[in-house]
């Protein structure tokens, strides 16, 4: 589980905008359709680990299982 402190304060790297957590999976953002994983608890926000979703049935499942990071 990422602390919620931290996911309060972590936005993309690449367009600076929030992101959706998909609790022990990834931090998604919607508008790019990019995942950033997360290994044992922790975010790997580099752009180039994160994974292109194209998929539209997975894109829909990450925002539809993801909750909002606080703010």
């Amino acid at each position: 589980m990422v602390d919620s402190k931290l996911l309060s304060i972590l936005v993309c790297p690449q367009d600076r905008g929030p992101l959706v957590y998909v609790a022990g999976e990834c931090l998604y953002n919607p508008r790019l359709r990019r995942a950033y994983p997360i290994v044992d608890d922790i975010p790997v926000l580099l752009i180039d680990e994160a994974v292109a979703v194209t998929d539209d049935a997975e894109h829909d499942r990450l925002v539809s299982s993801g909750q909002a990071a606080p703010r």
